[in-house]
């Protein structure tokens, strides 16, 4: 075998796009499409800007999948990162600690909504959403009295909550989860919320935990916003509604936040947009400001009580899951510092004038005559594309119109990626008034150039 690809020497972009084209596997990626196209290597990065081989700029229009929070290459984050490598790169928590890990665990305890004390880290918002199932799912069987028959999950339609096997078992995206139907377990399934219907989701899940009384381990859904969905928002006081009714059922409540947390929806976490506090919050994505890998799944005194009677106790209690980056020092120190800079640099007070303009600009691009909806919660945003609004006759998908949009955005400077023929917007929080204005206007010049094309 070659040692080409080990060689510091420079190559040419030719070379490049054969070995990826020869060795990569891009995720969420059709195959052949890729292998028949020529690839956008982006080679740095500057605030909110992705810059290529050839130095052209783009704006990160979906802050590089949703989680780069105060733009790329951030004096505080860049310091607390080469900080931390000065100590240690990596340590297990298994069986040790490290200070990184404890500082942010107490950080997120006082930062989080109330109740929330116990921090058990991973390194994906996936992970983070499999270790508050699987969390669930035990202490029902080890709390005093144990209620072993609790063994359901109850999720929404639409549902995406990552791509290990109990999240797809959650999932409600048929793209994405019906391949794998054979192996997962049965979930109980509600409607997502809408405008149009505020009621038909709640009166679902009262009846469905009715249906189903001391057999549901947990409630899971993403708070305000359902983002591979299409971005969904959810009605006004939904959440809180929920949260009531999960508490009469007197089962838990799983709060995903990997996207919408962090301030995307204008306060650091969703759920404190209702005054929610659930049983386990799910953080990652943007957790480390984009930097590097790292989750966190908090829950409370009361649940982690049920794990914590003497090792010689039958059955054992210990929580037998971890990942070998648990709580990595780096992620942890660069998580630290994101925060910091979040509640010192005033970002989440800085932000409704950023919401008031995408705002001023989707009201504008609802009269579009090929859109249906125009969704926002903060500053986040889906622009979903119907051949005929007045019917909501979606366009053939094998035309595959948003993902021709999102690629004729680069000629305008932006990066976007849809989900379907919704339009996605979510750019770092720390965009400037003139660059989400030259984001908006990339989209809509790309959405007119590609429309007018159309047969």
């Amino acid at each position: 075998m070659s040692n080409a690809l080990a060689s510091p020497q420079a190559v040419d972009l030719t070379t490049l796009t054969a070995w990826d084209h020869d060795h990569v596997w891009h995720p969420f990626t059709d195959q052949a499409d890729w292998l028949a196209s020529e690839p956008l290597f982006i080679d740095r990065a500057e605030g909110v800007f992705l810059i290529d081989l050839a130095g052209r700029r783009y704006i990160d229009g979906v802050s590089s999948l949703w989680c780069n929070l105060l733009g790329h290459r951030h004096p505080a984050l860049d310091a607390a990162l080469r900080g931390q490598l000065d100590r240690i790169a990596h340590s297990t928590l298994l069986g040790l600690t490290h200070e990184p890990a404890v500082r942010l665990a107490r950080r997120l305890a006082e930062l989080a909504p109330p109740g929330l004390t116990r921090v058990f880290f991973s390194d994906s918002g996936a992970t983070a959403v499999e270790v508050a199932l699987k969390l669930a799912f035990q202490y029902w069987r080890q709390k005093n009295p144990p209620e072993p028959q609790r063994r359901l999950f109850l999720a929404l339609d639409g549902a995406y909550h990552g791509d290990t096997l109990g999240d797809v078992s959650l999932g409600g995206v048929p793209r994405f989860h019906a391949m794998f139907g054979p192996l997962l377990f049965p979930t109980l399934r509600a409607p997502s919320p809408s405008a149009q219907n505020p009621t038909e989701s709640l009166q679902t899940i009262d009846r469905l935990l009715r249906e189903h009384p001391g057999q549901v381990a947990a409630v899971v859904l993403e708070p305000i916003v359902q983002c591979a969905a299409g971005i969904r928002v959810h009605p006004d006081g939904f959440l809180a509604q929920l949260a009531q009714l999960v508490r009469q059922h007197n089962t838990l409540l799983i709060l995903d936040e990997v996207a919408v947390g962090m301030g995307r929806t204008g306060t650091l976490f969703a759920c404190q947009r209702e005054g929610v506090s659930p049983d386990f919050l799910c953080l990652a994505k943007g957790l480390t400001g984009g930097y590097l890998p790292l989750a966190a799944t908090l829950t409370t005194d009361a649940i982690h009580a049920a794990f914590t009677r003497p090792h010689a106790a039958t059955p054992d209690p210990t929580f037998y899951h971890g990942h070998t980056y648990c709580g990595n020092p780096l992620g942890a120190a660069v998580a630290l510092a994101t925060l910091d800079t979040l509640l010192r640099e005033h970002i989440l007070e800085r932000l409704p004038p950023r919401i008031d303009q995408l705002r001023r600009w989707l009201d504008r691009l609802r009269s579009h005559p090929h859109v249906a909806e125009a969704r926002q919660a903060g500053l986040i945003a889906g622009i979903e594309l119907v051949r005929d609004r007045s019917t909501r006759t979606p366009f053939d998908p094998s035309l595959r119109l948003g993902a021709r949009v999102c690629l004729r955005a680069r000629h305008y400077g932006a990066i976007l990626r849809p989900l379907g023929d919704v339009l996605v917007l979510m750019p770092p929080l720390v965009i400037s008034e003139a660059e989400l204005e030259q984001l908006c206007s990339a989209l809509e010049h790309a959405l007119h150039d590609e429309l007018e094309a159309l047969p």
